[in-house]
């Protein structure tokens, strides 16, 4: 319990009732016997009270339960030390160390993050967008290139630091730090290839980031002389049942093929599952490839070639660049291209 500075006790204050009711600052200064504006020192700039009105004030804090308004120092300060990212999906992996990284980052400097899933229809993102701008954060961070023209004209009209994410571009918005998703089909088709595979196959999300690897594997397939790739599209996010019913499929049309590139490592788990199920041997019946390099893929039996994208990397810059705009440094490079690498392992 909060004490009295003398000898008069105070009355228990009562809660102020604006809108839901909430404990407000003035609740807190009438509990520690303060005015307002001292209650305000104590809690945003308290060197500038005692020691004892400074114990008086998280007396009461913690007795009343309140949490500072940020909103409200934000509108004096300009800065709310928050930062949205937006994701397509929560219910994959893929994404989780770049959000991990982006996290740990921005706590590390005093920034929080607000996350958002968009889904992968662009009216659903501009929908979110609007709501994160209302809500003025530091900087938003999106998964991808926003492609969308109305989302495009609201992030540049906002003012907001934007860091596109998970690819590359010659027109990003302001800051960009990704690799290409044309640049892994190619790489995948070629490895393949060299390994003596001809009847290759691909498994992907409708997505457009799966499709973009999808089309430049068929193109650098059909450009090595390979017969025509047996492309099947499943919805995003993509499912291990996915997987499972595509192999399922091409064992049923015939004939037989030789080499699987899946946009996911879910997918090539499906794949890699119903390969099993049906006694083809992976890799000699079966080469397989996935896309992610997820925690499991090389604890599978057989383990799962996949491509690997640094994540990590990826939400420590992201995080780096929005804190150093908030703080009025310059950036001296605004695309930052990470690469990926191809992991062999037993299913290839």
């Amino acid at each position: 319990m909060v004490k009295p500075t003398d000898s008069t006790a105070l009355p228990t204050p009562k809660r102020s009732r604006r809108g839901s009711g909430a404990v407000t600052l003035h609740d807190v200064a009438r509990l520690a016997a303060v005015a307002p504006i001292t209650a305000s020192r104590a809690l945003n700039t308290p060197d500038q009270v005692s020691p004892e009105v400074r114990q008086r004030v998280a007396e009461a804090v913690a007795a009343l339960g309140y949490v500072r308004n940020h909103q409200a120092g934000a509108l004096a300060s300009a800065r709310s030390r928050l930062v949205a990212a937006v994701v397509p999906t929560l219910s994959g992996p893929v994404f989780g160390p770049m959000l991990q990284a982006l996290t740990e980052a921005l706590a590390g400097q005093g920034y929080q993050l607000m996350l958002g899933q968009s889904g992968y229809v662009d009216s659903r993102e501009d929908a979110l967008l609007d709501a994160i701008i209302g809500r003025r954060p530091d900087g938003i961070v999106l998964t991808g290139v926003m492609r969308s023209p109305e989302g495009r004209r609201r992030l540049l009209a906002c003012g907001i630091p934007v860091v596109e994410t998970w690819d590359l571009s010659p027109d990003p918005l302001d800051l960009l730090v990704g690799f290409s998703h044309a640049e892994v089909g190619r790489a995948v088709a070629r490895f393949l290839a060299a390994r003596g595979r001809r009847q290759l196959a691909v498994v992907a999300g409708d997505d457009e980031r799966s499709q973009r690897r999808e089309q430049a594997f068929c193109r650098a397939a059909a450009e090595l002389g390979l017969p025509q790739v047996r492309v099947i599209r499943v919805p995003a996010p993509t499912t291990l049942q996915s997987g499972r019913r595509a192999l399922a499929q091409w064992c049923a049309e015939g004939p037989p093929v030789e080499a699987v590139f899946c946009s996911s490592d879910l997918l090539a788990l499906g794949v890699l599952t119903e390969a099993q199920a049906r006694g083809l041997s992976v890799p000699q019946a079966l080469a397989v490839v996935g896309f992610g390099d997820q925690d499991f893929a090389a604890d599978l039996n057989p383990a799962l070639s996949s491509v690997r994208i640094d994540g990590q990397a990826m939400g420590r810059q992201a995080a780096q660049w929005v804190v150093d705009r908030a703080e009025g440094r310059a950036i001296a490079e605004r695309v930052v291209d990470l690469g990926f690498s191809l992991i062999e392992r037993s299913s290839t």
